[in-house]
């Protein structure tokens, strides 16, 4: 498992037991968490230099960039990678991810952003798609975005993502379908979970949703609005049931900009969320975030955070953006 050349940072602790934020201070955009064996994998949208980003931790606080997860793309796709998550299945690491495809048009006529997989040996990879065509893509609905892998109650595992609407002046919901168990192939047919772009503060845009599942209620994480903005945020929506329907929290959003002027190192437009759990149990999420005074910029772009997630009177509570000094994950 090489290193990469792609240069990174991570903020150094205070001391033994605390961090500062970000923990991934250059361009990491809509991160998700791995842990395998002990150790964390973080993946990214593409950049520059790679299809799908990837980072390693011993500790969800120092982050070393590794090579290219996906050096290789297939000949249907024209790029544009985003938003990878891994699950360890049967077959190995499976890495769900966003592309565009060259065999789907949308209705407004641009080729679709569609779901695929690529398999790996390992959690750093590298990744190859063994794909024709993509594996979800809804193009009269926009395309198909944000893939994530859950399991219900009885371990079946499942896919939830996003369709594209807001490409298209079209609303954006959330699916869930079943997989087979060894992640490669879907089952039946897709569900609306029943939620729609349609509080204040989404400002239209659903996207990238987090399924946990904790004390028998389901938990959809989910961020809105525009991502490019300081009015993107997290909220979330509960369900007794996997597949819905969700009802989306009266608090929401649970995670967004800090107020006040904007200032350089403070957090804006905090979202695509990932949860993890630290090696005492408890509860993380990692998250992208603009600097307020370089929103929208390629550099330092969207920088990783980390903050804990605790749950009060069977409600999510988010503690930030902080950051920092804060105490850091069991390690």
């Amino acid at each position: 498992m090489a290193s990469a050349s792609v240069t990174g940072s991570a903020s150094p602790s205070s001391d033994a037991g605390t961090f500062s934020n970000p923990v991934l201070a250059d361009d990491f955009p809509d991160p998700f968490v791995l842990e395998v064996d002990g150790a964390y994998f973080a993946y990214a949208t593409g950049s520059a230099g790679a299809n799908i980003q990837v980072a390693r931790s011993e500790d969800l606080v120092r982050w070393q960039r590794l090579e290219d997860a996906l050096p290789e793309l297939p000949d249907w796709s024209t790029g544009d990678t985003w938003a990878p998550e891994v699950a360890r299945t049967s077959a190995g690491f499976v890495m769900y991810y966003t592309l565009r495809s060259l065999s789907s048009v949308r209705i407004d006529g641009g080729y679709s952003q569609c779901i695929s997989y690529a398999v790996g040996p390992e959690a750093a990879g590298p990744f190859a798609d063994p794909n024709s065509e993509p594996l979800v893509c809804q193009p009269d609905l926009g395309g198909s975005i944000d893939a994530t892998f859950t399991r219900d109650e009885a371990e079946v595992p499942h896919l939830v993502w996003k369709n594209d609407g807001n490409c298209c002046g079209l609303k954006t919901r959330f699916f869930i379908q079943e997989l087979q168990e060894d992640g490669l192939g879907l089952v039946g047919k897709p569900r609306d979970l029943g939620l729609q772009n349609d509080r204040p503060w989404e400002g239209g845009v659903i996207e990238a949703p987090t399924v946990l599942r904790l004390g028998g209620i389901h938990y959809l994480f989910y961020s809105a609005n525009d991502y490019a903005s300081a009015d993107y945020a997290v909220g979330y929506a509960t369900s007794a049931a996997i597949d819905g329907p969700y009802r989306d929290a009266e608090e929401n959003p649970i995670l967004a900009s800090q107020p006040g002027p904007a200032v350089a190192g403070v957090a804006a437009g905090p979202g695509h969320q990932s949860i993890i759990e630290d090696k005492a149990g408890d509860l993380w999420m990692l998250y992208h975030a603009w600097d307020a005074e370089n929103i929208g910029t390629i550099l330092p772009g969207r920088s990783m955070w980390l903050d804990e997630l605790v749950f009060e009177d069977g409600k999510p509570q988010v503690k930030g953006p902080d950051v920092g000094p804060q105490a850091a994950p069991a390690t």
